[in-house]
């Protein structure tokens, strides 16, 4: 047999884990009210090799992020005492975290729904249940933006630096 015979074909899966890895120093939050959903989206997101934190509802979600601010949120929309739709106003009209990248998971799927997520300024949104490599992807292509902008950010302000301004 020859060694390509030998060898089992990789499965989209293990081709995509064998993608490049994070810029360093990534973190997710993750936020809904049903433990399970949390660990689910946790599993899923393991192989990120990234800190993750949970929240349980919108609430615990504004003071996570003013303890540490996340490099991007999974926010589940239907949730006690501030649902996502609150939370992702409230942080999308903050200056210092507008930028901090908000994926809407839920179970809703009506176009009001999503008219709804986009209103309230979110930058992506998935239907629960959630499918593994469609999450995967989109936080890992989410994030690398994230690095992105920051390294966008600190080559403008060397560049203000050494205009003297």
């Amino acid at each position: 047999m020859s060694q390509a015979q030998t060898r089992p074909a990789p499965d989209s899966e293990t081709a995509f884990q064998m993608d490049q890895p994070l810029p360093p120093g990534m973190n997710i939050l993750i936020v809904d009210d049903n433990a399970q959903n949390l660990e689910l989206l946790q599993a899923y997101l393991e192989d990120l090799n990234c800190p993750i934190r949970l929240a349980h509802d919108g609430l615990e979600a504004i003071a996570a992020v003013d303890a540490q601010q996340p490099d991007i949120i999974l926010l589940d929309v239907m949730m006690p005492r501030m649902s996502g739709f609150q939370a992702c106003a409230k942080l999308k009209s903050n200056p210092a975290t507008r930028d901090i990248p908000i994926v809407m998971v839920t179970a809703l799927n009506e176009v009001g729904d999503v008219e709804r997520a986009v209103d309230s300024k979110a930058d992506d949104f998935l239907t629960k249940p959630v499918n593994k490599l469609e999450l995967v992807t989109r936080v890992r292509s989410l994030l690398r933006l994230r690095a992105l902008k920051r390294e966008h950010d600190r080559a403008l302000e060397q560049i203000k630096k050494l205009r003297g301004s």
